[in-house]
């Protein structure tokens, strides 16, 4: 228990230097798990440690399993070539914009939209910002909601499917994929009418925060919903696709990503160029998630081979505490490291430690999966370093950081109300799992 503890700070300490967490999961691993077998200047033990990592690597990049995970990155590149946002933000904008704070649940309509070709947390709020800010500051929006309303909307990224997260986490766990994409879309629509309730609630206390926008037409609202066939027909291509079992979670991806290139090439904003640049960025976003992969595979067998789950489970098991009770402490604990990690390296640090800890308590994966997934939100947006917040920073030079996160609190307190519920009702998350499983 000391020595993981004694690694856990190593890390902590090591990559706030900025040396990359993925090799810093690596050498902490290799190094923790060579003392644990008989001390870390021991040649014996030094050569375990080496052969543990170097199959580690080897099993996770040859898993036929995370094929997926590039090839959904790839779509979501693609669709971001296409800029397809501006027409969602449109589309949304031309029902919703002429109420009070209307701008900005068209934000989050968009930023839905987006997220369910994109997979991407960081990629929906990076480009809802360059989309959304202006016309918000067009019509007089306070900074503050209209920045927190493109940070956590980008949240829904990891929740509604397809999710990178969800990719990750199943692999991890051996969870049905597929099941984990079909079991987000319900609680992704909950936090989406609890975001359109935080905005209305901000703008009921505070009008001048969130003018009305103009009114558009019906026949304008129709030609704008329109532009966005595309969104609908891959959203239903790949979750159909898997909820009737046509295809698995890595044939949908490779589906998804070929029509997303088509889609592109259509609208003529896919020249050789973009192509290769589409190639290129989605290498790069897989190749970081592949390291942070390897790093966290190899820490957690230290950590495994160290005792602490197991002396976590006897630990929770003398506490007499209800399943439940187990659950809201590892949520607890996943608020504290959204403060330091972003969502793919909680998820990859923690997932090997937490589930064995679950599993026996007869908590189901899917659902607990679509719990950490939400929780893991809430990480992206929570002060000192909500990762969603600072990418908005990034493309917002000009607003503080702190009024973003000051604009962030409506949306926290209704993403945590969605957690509760989710957790009191887990039907909520089950009920098309179950359906689908029934169907097949």
């Amino acid at each position: 228990m000391t020595l993981s503890l004694i690694g856990f700070a190593l890390v902590l300490l090591i990559a706030f230097i900025g040396i990359p967490l993925g090799f810093t999961l690596l050498v902490v691993g290799v190094g923790g798990f060579a003392v644990v077998r008989g001390g870390l200047f021991d040649i014996d033990s030094l050569g375990a440690a080496l052969a543990m990592a170097g199959q580690q690597i080897l099993d996770l990049s040859t898993n036929y399993g995370l094929s997926v995970l590039p090839l959904f990155v790839l779509m979501g590149s693609f669709i971001h070539r296409a800029q397809l946002s501006e027409e969602l933000y449109d589309a949304t904008n031309a029902f919703l914009g002429h109420y009070k704070g209307g701008l900005a649940m068209a934000t989050v309509g968009a930023c839905a939209g987006f997220a369910a070709v994109s997979g991407s947390s960081l990629a929906t709020a990076a480009t809802m910002s360059k989309v959304a800010m202006p016309p918000m500051r067009r019509f007089r929006y306070a900074d503050s909601l209209a920045a927190g309303t493109i940070a956590a909307g980008g949240t829904l990224g990891i929740l509604i499917p397809p999710s990178v997260p969800m990719v990750i986490y199943g692999i991890l766990t051996e969870v049905d994929i597929g099941k984990l994409f079909i079991a987000g879309i319900f609680p992704g629509l909950l936090l989406v009418a609890l975001y359109f309730g935080a905005i209305a609630i901000t703008v009921r206390l505070n009008p001048e925060m969130g003018p009305p926008g103009e009114r558009i037409s019906w026949p304008e609202r129709w030609r704008a919903l329109s532009k966005v066939w595309g969104v609908l027909i891959l959203f239903i291509l790949v979750l159909g696709g898997i909820y009737l079992g046509v295809f698995t979670p890595t044939e949908a991806a490779s589906i998804g990503a070929a029509g997303a290139m088509v889609f592109a090439l259509a609208r003529g904003k896919l020249n050789i160029r973009a192509l290769v640049d589409s190639l290129v960025d989605a290498g790069r976003t897989s190749a970081m998630i592949f390291v942070v992969g390897f790093g966290a595979l190899v820490f957690s067998n230290f950590i495994n081979l160290a005792g602490l789950p197991d002396a976590m489970v006897e630990f929770i098991t003398s506490l007499d505490v209800s399943p439940i009770g187990v659950v809201l402490a590892i949520c607890f604990i996943y608020v504290i490291l959204g403060c330091v990690f972003d969502s793919l390296a909680m998820l990859l640090l923690t997932v090997p430690i937490f589930y064995p800890i679950v599993q026996p308590l007869g908590i189901d994966g899917v659902w607990f999966g679509i719990v950490v997934i939400i929780v893991v939100e809430i990480g992206l947006i929570t002060p000192p370093i909500g990762m969603n917040v600072f990418m908005v920073k990034t493309v917002l030079k000009d607003v503080e950081i702190w009024t973003i996160f000051n604009g962030i609190w409506p949306f926290l307190a209704a993403t945590i109300i969605g957690l509760a519920i989710v957790m009191v009702f887990p039907q909520i998350a089950l009920f098309l799992p179950d359906l689908m499983l029934n169907l097949r």
